[in-house]
């Protein structure tokens, strides 16, 4: 989402994650390989430079799954996820990036800049240019290549690098162009690509180059900062000199240095730098090595993962595509006719979609609890919707670990997060019961004195008025005092996802209580209030408005926050709602849709709502949120509409090119969202429910790596690559008719097969009451 920010006290994430993975604690088993649809090697359709510009902000770099090496360019210009096809100039390479988040750019630290420093009267190494501003080229726009396990650009310089990773390290080839008229330089600059840095270190070997140190960094969302380490040495030609600079002056002594911020904050530029001479082929090789725990650590994984860096790099970049090719292939397709642009978006999005959240385990700096650790996570809120579902289905043994970890964190911290970032704010079965129960209901029930990342907010209120009031009183704890209507539903579902698992767990009391407070959202529906758009009534009634403590109403315009008006962050314009408007949100009530439906006048009147939503540009795509408004169409008993819909985004929102995604990646959301609008399911996280649409292929195929049964969804009677067929006519599950618009998990851990009929005409499939999804709560 553009800019970004966490919903601070959205727990459903951690819930969704918790009531997942109840069976799903067992090791991987062998997969099918995964394939395209005439069998080729799926990783020529994998396109990491989808999304590299207009906002996307995914990492296009080389990256093994989960891993925490992430080399790529820094540019200057859009650099969340270090590198952009935008057009602007390259201010380094950094070993460290994290995929797709919104506001601060995340990551990039100790980026190394090669460059061949004009030759001056002393030969003096001042020649070169240090400092950010000075020293950034342009980079040639058809030399970009991304791929799985291996990144290259050329600058206009004539410095052409290519990069591939092992899981902790990095390996840089640097080609310099011939008659450069000096010897080639390398620098390594002390920074992020926030400049985040609060002091730093560093030291060169006066013999080997060889570069040491350590920086703090602030985390790009989240309080606190952390320390990253660093080990760079240098394979392929003769030491000349070396020494350390600042600003835009160097010098060969000393050896090393250390900067920090002083009283006044003022940011000091400033690194080491290695010239060389006597270059193979006018080539040089640098070999990074990266750790949160220490400089030794970060060395030993240099040597380690990457022992003969002179010959290694064709050897990272094919362990590094093998490694993607297992963890795609849980599943495979057959396209029938479906381009090959289409088919690119699929497999980009489930390849992003296991970028992040990273594997640090034995990174932690604060802990080790003996089990794998996974952090990185920007955020919950953006990736509890898709992503998670996603891995979930693809490959849930990570899923299981990443969900360990959350409990892992909540036992050393004491509260679930909705962000991790940079560690920055086997376990058996009956412990993990106890520990997941303990964390949920400890989130629903304790405010933190600070809930502005952790826990929730406004919990007096929420427990005594049964909704997060306008302008609250919270002397308890301390946040963002806003978004009491988003809150207020965010926190309903929150309690019903705990009810549902206390339920699970035989637990009837708790599942009582929690229950009664999942109904809590129909406090804030105002039934009379209206809305327009520059001044034209829009012809609708009820819509949710903040409420003041005394029970008497606020008021937000419905419109507010929409991509009609101005975006509302939470930092800078902070409303009632979070990152989008009250009309977006009045669709956020999946517990009990067919109530919200009975709200707003029924079946015919919320599908008007519904439409009138997507099409006169209330809705934003760009942002997670609006995903599963595209469906609610099943609720209603049409659910042909809601592939009609999803057909309005895909692909013309979501292309195979570089500004292919409406915003950004966060974490993998958009890819996850194209990749169930293909697949034809769509998940409801948090609920046991995925609701049925037409497929984009003409079968496919997914193995689950706990069970190894095989899921197959098939389109029977012909399948229509031009898509004027996306009615659904008929389903069979297991050969035997199947009349519900939804289907549960049971279809990929059992394996089950369905197939679908497909036709141009709405059908009758799916609209009964009793087929619609579960939406309503008993007695209410």
């Amino acid at each position: 989402m553009p800019n970004s920010t966490p919903h601070s006290a959205f727990r459903l994430p951690l819930l969704l994650l918790l009531l997942s993975l109840l069976s799903l604690l067992a090791n991987i088993s062998t997969a099918l390989a995964a394939h395209a649809d005439d069998g080729d090697d799926i990783l020529r359709l994998i396109n990491p430079l989808i999304g590299s510009t207009n906002g996307g902000n995914v990492f296009a770099g080389a990256t093994r799954p989960y891993a925490l090496a992430k080399p790529v360019a820094n540019v200057d210009g859009q650099n969340t996820g270090g590198f952009a096809t935008d057009g602007s100039k390259v201010t380094g390479f950094s070993a460290v990036h994290d995929l797709g988040t919104g506001g601060n750019p995340s990551l990039g630290n100790f980026p190394l800049f090669p460059q061949v420093c004009p030759q001056s009267g002393d030969d003096g190494v001042n020649s070169c240019q240090f400092r950010i501003g000075d020293r950034a080229p342009h980079y040639v726009n058809d030399s970009v290549v991304a791929e799985p396990g291996r990144f290259a650009v050329e600058l206009v310089s004539g410095v052409k690098a290519q990069m591939t990773s092992s899981e902790h390290a990095a390996l840089y080839r640097f080609e310099f162009p011939t008659g450069g008229g000096g010897d080639p330089l390398v620098l390594l600059d002390l920074t992020d690509l926030w400049q985040s840095r609060q002091n730093a270190s560093v030291s060169v070997d006066a013999f080997t180059g060889q570069l040491k140190g350590n920086g703090t960094f602030l985390p790009s969302f989240g309080a606190g900062s952390y320390v990253m380490h660093f080990c760079v040495d240098f394979h392929g030609g003769d030491v000349r000199d070396n020494g350390v600079w600042v600003n835009n002056r160097a010098g060969t002594e000393p050896k090393s240095l250390y900067v920090t911020r002083g009283f006044n904050l003022f940011f000091v530029e400033a690194g080491d730098w290695v010239r060389f001479q006597n270059l193979a082929n006018n080539t040089l090789t640098a070999r990074m090595g990266l750790s949160f725990i220490s400089t030794e650590q970060a060395c030993n994984h240099a040597a380690t993962e990457i022992p003969k860096p002179l010959t290694d790099f064709d050897r990272l970049v094919s362990e590094t595509q093998d490694a993607w090719r297992q963890k795609l292939s849980p599943i495979s397709i057959k396209a029938g006719g479906a381009s090959e642009d289409l088919q690119s978006s699929f497999w980009s999005g489930i390849y992003r979609g296991m970028i992040s959240p990273q594997n640090y385990t034995g990174e932690n700096p604060h802990w080790d609890s003996g089990i794998p650790y996974f952090d990185s996570y920007y955020c919950i809120w953006d990736a509890f919707r898709v992503q998670h579902p996603l891995l979930t289905i693809l490959d849930p043994v990570a899923q299981s670990q990443m969900v360990n970890s959350l409990l892992d964190i909540y036992k050393h911290e004491g509260w679930l997060p909705d962000c991790h970032m940079s560690m920055c704010s086997g376990l058996d079965t009956g412990w993990l019961e106890r520990r997941r129960r303990a964390a949920i209901i400890q989130d629903a029930e304790v405010e933190p004195l600070e809930w502005s990342y952790q826990g929730r907010g406004g919990l007096q209120s929420w427990k005594s008025l049964d909704y997060i009031p306008y302008l609250d009183f919270d002397p308890l704890g301390f946040g963002t005092n806003s978004r009491s209507v988003s809150r207020t539903l965010e926190y309903a579902y929150n309690d019903y996802c705990l009810a549902t698992l206390a339920q699970g767990l035989g637990k009837a009391d708790v599942y009582d209580k929690y229950i009664q407070r999942s109904t809590n959202w129909r406090n804030i529906w105002k039934e009379d209030q209206t809305s327009a758009i520059q001044g034209n009534d829009t012809g609708f009634k009820g819509f949710f408005q903040p409420k003041y403590m005394n029970g008497t109403w606020g008021y937000q315009d419905p419109i507010a926050c929409s991509a009609l008006a101005d975006f509302c962050s939470l930092t800078t314009n902070p409303s009632e709602t979070f990152e989008a408007s009250i009309w977006q949100y009045q669709f956020l009530v999946p517990q009990q849709i067919s109530t919200l439906i009975s709200l707003m006048g029924g079946d015919e009147e919320f599908i008007s709502r519904l439409d009138f939503f997507h099409t006169s540009g209330l809705a934003d795509i760009s942002n997670e949120p609006v995903f599963s408004t595209v469906y609610l169409y099943h609720y209603a008993g049409r659910p042909a509409l809601s592939t009609k819909r999803l057909h309005t985004y895909i692909p013309s929102r979501f292309r195979n090119t570089n500004d292919g995604l409406p915003g950004n990646d966060d974490s993998g959301s958009m890819g996850a969202f194209v990749v169930f609008g293909i697949m034809g399911l769509f998940p409801i996280a948090g609920q046991n429910v995925y609701l049925i649409s037409a497929p984009f292929f003409e079968e496919l195929r997914v193995t689950h790596g706990v069970t190894g049964k095989t899921a197959t969804v098939r389109v029977v009677g012909g399948f229509d690559p031009a898509y004027a067929n996306v009615s659904i006519q008929s389903v069979t599950v297991n050969g035997e008719p199947w009349t519900r618009n939804w289907i549960t998990h049971e279809l990929f851990t059992e394996g089950w097969t369905m197939e679908i009929t497909l036709g141009a005409e709405e059908s009758a499939w799916g609209t009964r009451p009793e087929d619609r999804p579960p939406s309503r709560i008993s007695g209410s």
